[in-house]
């Protein structure tokens, strides 16, 4: 729904890294819900540079922290329906990567649609429907169990279904995930409200019906429903979740910067009602250290720190069981992390750049999609590769680039430039030769655009994140920068 967890820990962590509100903070920790969902071995590899990463999460739930089911006329004012509907799925999910070096942090944006494979055995689904599954086991496991409070039953549950959300989201990224923090639909409503507002810009008017949003062009300060409107609208976007998702970047660069602002950090009114909505609405994970956390994050306060969203492919693709999703390759997504959790103090390689001309490409078509072989060699041919033919092949679930003895390097080449396809040596194929095989599960170059959004930076600011550019959007004379 909206990026609203991370706005949520952002306030926390801007709050005591600025030395406001610290003799309020024994009180807030007091009152914060936890949960025990971290694994000690986690599902991926530990950055080499000792940085966390933290999975961020925008619930869609008609409860407070606590299980209790939020009032109707909450639900009234928040366009949200009624305390039956959703509760199952998570509308907004970012993994925030903080280095140990004093670096950059980047928060990773998930289009809630990405079309992946669901832990637990659920087969390929939305992610944002990870926790749902795992909630509706966890139920109906606790009520064989004698458990019928119902404030219980979504407490207990709400542990298995964040726990089969982070599986889902270790085995996508191959992250180990550190931190878990959760927020829901009224937490977000009062934070925004106890700031006094943000300011937002759009470059043309804009009325949706299914959020709420009707919004004239220009420059304005929203809050409250407003507010949850303006980073909830997909309906009457060019690229739906994906515009959304820069919507949501934006504002929390715009939340960040109203923290901040004087009349926020000196208002003992604001401050208190800032505490007050973070303590009803966030969880985290029972083991973490959020005062030592927030020290370390006190260098975002001076704008270290910019947005990303993970790879993607087709924005409208068709699913036996889920309507449009988004395509994802998960390959490129380990890919992706793997080059943000690179240590940047590890020696850089002495070996020399390939030449791409001296590599000659095979393309052998695995996929069953009549004329990828082509397309594919076409893209690489493009990169200054040497043409070296197309074929069918049989079958295959999983591409890979096969190069013969000491063809290593220029098959690591071809790999990065197809998307990061594995390698392997087969002794067959011929010296300065690489053999394609697109498989079934191939969505690189050849099939669609993997690039995700623009990089957003903490003022807000699109950065450029290829070679293609993209028009910078426009800007006002505060500085706030307008979005569609």
């Amino acid at each position: 729904m909206v990026g609203r967890t991370i706005l949520a820990f952002f306030s926390v962590t801007v709050l005591l890294g600025t030395g406001y509100a610290w003799a309020n903070f024994q009180s807030l920790l007091n009152n914060i819900t936890t949960t025990d969902v971290i694994s000690e071995e986690g599902g991926g590899e530990k950055p080499a540079d000792g940085s966390i990463d933290i999975l961020m999460v925008g619930m869609d739930s008609r409860t407070d922290a606590k299980g209790n089911p939020l009032p109707q006329e909450i639900l009234n004012e928040l366009h949200a329906g009624n305390e039956n509907d959703g509760g199952l799925n998570t509308d907004t999910l970012i993994l925030m990567h903080v280095p140990n070096d004093g670096g950059k942090a980047v928060a990773v944006s998930f289009p809630r649609d990405s079309y992946v494979d669901i832990a637990g055995g659920y087969g390929r689904h939305k992610i944002n429907s990870a926790y749902g599954y795992g909630k509706n086991d966890a139920i109906e496991e606790l009520k064989r169990n004698g458990v019928t409070d119902q404030a219980q039953l979504e407490v207990q549950s709400r542990k298995d279904a964040a726990k089969n959300l982070i599986t889902t989201i270790e085995d996508l990224t191959g992250v180990t995930i550190d931190h878990y923090a959760e927020i829901n639909l009224v937490g977000f409503y009062e934070i925004t409200k106890a700031v006094g507002g943000v300011d937002v810009c759009l470059n043309q008017a804009t009325r949706d019906n299914m959020s709420g949003a009707n919004f004239a062009a220009g420059q304005q300060k929203i809050q409250g429903r407003e507010a949850l409107a303006f980073v909830r609208q997909r309906y009457g976007l060019l690229r739906g979740d994906l515009d959304r998702i820069v919507r949501q970047q934006v504002f929390m660069a715009g939340l960040a910067k109203q923290i901040l602002s004087a009349g926020t950090l000196s208002d003992p009114g604001k401050l208190r009602a800032l505490i007050d909505a973070l303590t009803k609405s966030i969880v985290l994970d029972k083991d973490w250290d959020v005062l030592k956390f927030a020290t370390q994050m006190k260098d975002l306060t001076g704008g270290n720190l910019k947005f990303e969203t993970i790879p993607t492919g087709n924005p409208e693709l068709d699913t036996p069981e889920d309507g449009m999703a988004v395509e994802v390759n998960e390959r490129e997504v380990k890919q992706f992390f793997k080059n943000l959790n690179a240590d940047p103090n590890a020696p850089s390689s002495t070996a020399p750049a390939i030449d791409n001309a001296t590599v000659t490409v095979e393309v052998r078509n695995a996929s069953g999609s009549p004329g990828l072989a082509g397309r594919v060699l076409q893209a690489l041919v493009a990169k200054k590769f040497v043409d070296g033919g197309t074929d069918n092949a049989t079958a295959m679930d999983t591409s890979v680039v096969r190069y013969g003895v000491g063809g290593e390097a220029g098959a690591e080449a071809v790999a990065q430039a197809l998307g990061g396809l594995d390698v392997e040596q087969d002794n067959n194929v011929p010296a300065g030769h690489v053999r394609v095989f697109v498989g079934s599960d191939y969505s690189g170059p050849g099939t669609q655009n993997l690039a995700g959004s623009p990089l957003v930076g903490l003022d807000g600011a699109r950065q450029q994140q290829s070679d293609t550019a993209t028009t910078e959007p426009p800007i006002t004379a505060d500085g706030v920068r307008c979005v569609n």
